[in-house]
């Protein structure tokens, strides 16, 4: 009995002891002398650390509840390809680094085929903690699944242009609700940058990233966009400055880039209302730089214009609001996909000695940047902003260039070049750069029947034949492009 009353006197001892203890540690009280110094900072921390791995647990839940996990979102892209198989086609351009597939999705009314038309492509999820992106372009894709031929505007972008959808860049940074992806690394800082060289060793770069590099080696893109969360702008290049300071630093084709995020701005619900962002718009250097971007490294090295899309100023907000984020961006995603061939200019470039498709070169008086056409049609698309007078000037070594003046206004314009090859004398030689393959042989008895008894009737031959050429020249028809007002030929 005496052990027994010893123990319980023992036990409201201890019981009296805490909550003295505990009222002290509230309070500040005597008990603290007691303890080690660091003692409420370490209970605190503690305490600290329990509730904020409690709300980031229930964050996570919470956050992901309505969302398409990854599994979710291959199944989604798979489907689509299946149930719109007449205009999509379904391929991935690499891994993650935890080996999840990149899934990107074509639509086209000619899906995987080369034609004379503008690529344009789609990125969303580039930062795992930003995934309204790509909700929204499973929302676009099945839109136009569902429209085509009954809307106007979606059967013009399924006829004119091939889109690229990629859903999601950082699928791993989704899964761990983090910005950056498995390795940590944040995929819009991971390009080559024009300022700042870090980036230039391919090898170091993310899987990511080089997918996203190879992906554009093998699609000439005449534009695109990235989806992002936590603000609402339309962002253009430049992102970053050559002293890392703050201020509006644009590049040679500002105006187009002004022209192409106005087009997003205004079609969107509320994004040119914008109270921080005159017109709804910015330049990204004057918001603040940013240094190995996607968007810059698009413009330099993959001759593409691309916009950094801020499309909710929530970064992840509540599943249940994605049908009115799809809502508020569905028409600035359609109109300015719909921009490649409604505005700008557009043509092929041939030879006027056989009427081949020449793979040139566009230029545009006053503005330092070089669109290339492409490699098996010749076709190019050049971005500017309307309401503007143009010189347009076609090279391609080996033949002469031509230029042209005209006037953009709220329309598109085909433009073709006919180029004629280049003819040199030189010594006494006339040669075709490119045609001749002449041994000196040849050569010399070329030159003696020229500069013989025969150079009149030469000459005179020569010039009837160009007077045919330039006959031939002005009678061949040329395909003219959708959606152009008019078509010149040069």
């Amino acid at each position: 009995m005496f052990l027994k009353m010893n123990n319980l006197l023992f036990s409201l001892h201890l019981l009296l002891l805490a909550s003295s203890l505990s009222s002290s540690l509230a309070k500040g009280g005597a008990f603290q002398s007691l303890l080690p110094s660091d003692f409420n900072d370490r209970i605190n921390v503690s305490r600290a650390r329990r509730l904020l791995d409690e709300v980031e647990s229930r964050a996570r839940v919470d956050l992901a509840q309505g969302y398409m996990t990854n599994s979710d979102l291959e199944r989604v892209i798979k489907e689509f390809g299946q149930r719109c198989s007449n205009i999509s086609r379904i391929y991935s351009i690499g891994k993650s680094v935890n080996g999840v597939p990149l899934w990107a999705i074509e639509i086209s009314d000619k899906p995987g085929e080369e034609e004379p038309e503008p690529a344009f492509k789609y990125i969303g999820n580039v930062h795992g903690d930003e995934p309204v992106g790509r909700e929204l372009l499973i929302y676009l894709a099945n839109w136009l699944c569902h429209n085509y031929l009954k809307d106007p505007l979606a059967t013009l972008i399924v006829e004119n242009v091939h889109l690229h959808l990629l859903p999601s860049m950082n699928p791993d940074g989704f899964s761990l609700r983090k910005r950056g992806n498995a390795n940590n690394i944040d995929l819009n800082r991971d390009f080559p940058d024009q300022f700042f060289f870090a980036n230039n060793d391919e090898d170091s770069r993310q899987p990511e990233t080089k997918a996203i590099m190879n992906w554009l080696r093998d699609i000439q893109f005449t534009a695109s966009a990235t989806l992002h969360g936590g603000a609402l702008v339309a962002n253009y290049p430049w992102d970053g400055t050559i002293d890392k300071r703050t201020y509006y630093y644009g590049c040679p084709d500002d105006d187009a880039f002004r022209f192409m995020a106005s087009i997003y701005s205004h079609s969107h619900y509320n994004m040119s209302s914008s109270k921080e962002f005159i017109d709804g718009i910015t330049n990204g250097a004057a918001w603040y730089p940013l240094y190995g971007g996607m968007q810059d490294w698009n413009y330099i090295h993959a001759g593409c214009f691309e916009l950094t899309l801020e499309i909710s100023d929530n970064k992840w907000p509540n599943a249940a609001e994605l049908p009115i984020l799809w809502k508020y961006n569905k028409m600035s995603m359609l109109n300015l996909v719909a921009s490649l061939v409604k505005t700008g200019v557009h043509g092929r470039i041939y030879s006027s000695g056989d009427g081949r498709p020449l793979p040139g070169f566009i230029t545009v008086s006053g503005i330092n940047y070089t669109v290339r056409a492409g490699g098996t049609f010749a076709d190019y698309h050049r971005l500017l902003a309307a309401r503007d007078r143009y010189e347009v000037v076609a090279t391609m070594p080996g033949y002469k260039s031509k230029n042209t003046s005209i006037w953009l206004d709220e329309g598109a314009m085909t433009l073709d070049f006919v180029l004629d090859p280049e003819v040199s004398i030189k010594g006494s030689v006339l040669q075709n750069v490119y045609d001749c393959n002449c041994d000196s042989k040849s050569k010399l008895e070329f030159v003696q029947f020229l500069w013989g008894s025969h150079f009149e009737v030469f000459f005179i031959f020569i010039v009837i034949l160009g007077f045919l050429c330039l006959l031939f020249q002005r009678r061949k028809k040329v395909k003219q492009s959708t959606g152009a007002k008019r078509t010149v030929v040069v």
